[in-house]
């Protein structure tokens, strides 16, 4: 069985729906979830979603360590460390420190990294990683407020978090074929191998040539790489009659397209910040409240920006953004509790963090993809099938939030 560590929610329903596509019976476990023996015996990859992207070096080192001791209890031989395709990470970041960790955990000599996502536009070349024709410094993320990224090769990246050595496997090498990428990482002394991908052939190359590695690294796209058994899967089937509703915390462009499309045959409604740092639990009572006054075939969207204007980092002195992820949450569980909604599209990694911990879902499982990088799920709620479908902000074609409700039917 394939075992894997996700550093944050979207991230590990991401890399579920690769999985899933490339022959994978999968769930994800969240957090300190756990699996009964019968759901083990209906899979082939279990995804562990963590929420380490941005915690310190200790914490994510811990909490990844805990994620493998379970793994290799629920029968995990080979494992595989997901971060995000923009390789979210400063100097002081974690992923060298967990990578280091897991790989002595698990007896790992070498460790492939590979953050490419061609189909949503991430790709490595000659060791430096592009968002669309962007070099990643020179694209959205280099005013990322956490994680700022000034540099594009990713070993320049990676070095200043590790005392191992990084190499890099070029696209030449690659085209060249599995053989050829084996045989450049049997060659070199390095730990961990930037190996340049473009196109999804290039990922089921990498894949091939990694296929005997006990531990490989890289954003979803690697997955694609990576055989499953292609047995039956029967582990999903979409929840009982009931309405659905859209919880925005992203503000990226791709969500604010998105929210903006939904809006010409939705209900969209604002959050009011300063309102809502007024009075937190009144405010979700009555954005509950409105959600479920509008009409029942409709899917309402309650969104922390409807335009760029709308963006605030701060509000009367206060952080927006964790005000967002509280009032999110809150709906979520009011909306759960009440039994009005039976499925949920969530905006944005911190958003889902906090929805799908809210809900008390422990395990998720992964239904149809709806775009790269975004699939329904299926977890349990108050001992009721809810479905959901946590989307990473900058993923999602911009009709997301209106033709998502088809796959349900």
């Amino acid at each position: 069985m394939l075992g894997s560590i996700a550093d944050d929610f979207t991230g590990a329903t991401d890399l579920a729906t690769m999985l899933r596509r490339s022959g994978h019976r999968v769930c994800v476990v969240i957090e300190n979830g756990t699996l009964t023996p019968d759901q083990l015996r209906e899979v082939d990859a279990v995804v562990v979603a963590l929420k380490t992207r941005t915690a310190s070096r200790a914490d994510a080192v811990d909490a990844s360590l805990d994620a493998v001791a379970r793994l290799r209890a629920w029968g995990t031989t080979r494992f595989y460390v997901k971060y995000c395709s923009t390789f979210d990470s400063t100097d002081d970041g974690n992923i060298g420190p967990v990578l280091d960790a897991v790989s002595d955990a698990v007896g790992a000599t070498r460790v492939v990294v590979v953050p490419s996502l061609p189909a949503n536009g991430r790709t490595v070349y000659n060791g430096h990683l592009f968002v669309g024709s962007d070099l990643l410094e020179n694209s959205s993320m280099r005013h990322h407020p956490l994680t700022p990224m000034t540099r594009s090769r990713v070993a320049e990246l990676l070095r200043p978090q590790t005392a191992h050595d990084v190499g890099e496997v070029t696209l030449s090498t690659v085209r060249d074929g599995a053989d050829a990428v084996r045989g450049s990482l049997d060659a070199s002394a390095a730990r961990y191998t930037v190996v340049d991908a473009i196109a999804d052939d290039d990922l089921a190359v990498i894949g091939e040539a990694a296929a005997d590695d006990i531990l490989v690294s890289g954003g979803s796209g690697l997955a694609l790489g990576i055989a499953g058994p292609g047995l039956p899967d029967d582990l999903w089937s979409p929840p009982g009659t009931g309405r659905g509703a859209v919880l925005c915390g992203s503000v990226s462009t791709t969500t604010l397209g998105q929210v903006a499309h939904a809006a010409r045959t939705q209900p969209v409604r604002l959050i009011d910040l300063a309102g809502a740092i007024a009075d937190e639990q009144g405010t979700i009572a009555e954005l509950a409240g409105w959600v479920e006054q509008q009409d029942p075939s409709s899917y309402p969207v309650v969104c922390a920006a409807r335009e760029r204007d709308d963006v605030r980092s701060r509000v009367d002195g206060v952080e927006a953004a964790p005000v967002v992820e509280r009032l999110l949450a809150g709906i979520a569980r009011l909306l759960a509790e009440r039994g009005t909604v039976a499925a949920l599209i969530v905006a944005g990694g911190e958003s889902s963090g906090s929805v799908v911990r809210a809900l008390g879902v422990d395990a998720l499982r992964i239904g149809p993809e709806l775009a790269p990088g975004v699939c329904w799920a299926t977890g349990s709620v108050e001992n009721r099938t809810v479905a959901l479908a946590l989307k990473s902000g900058n993923f999602g074609g911009a009709d997301l939030f209106t033709s998502a409700w088809e796959v349900l039917r």
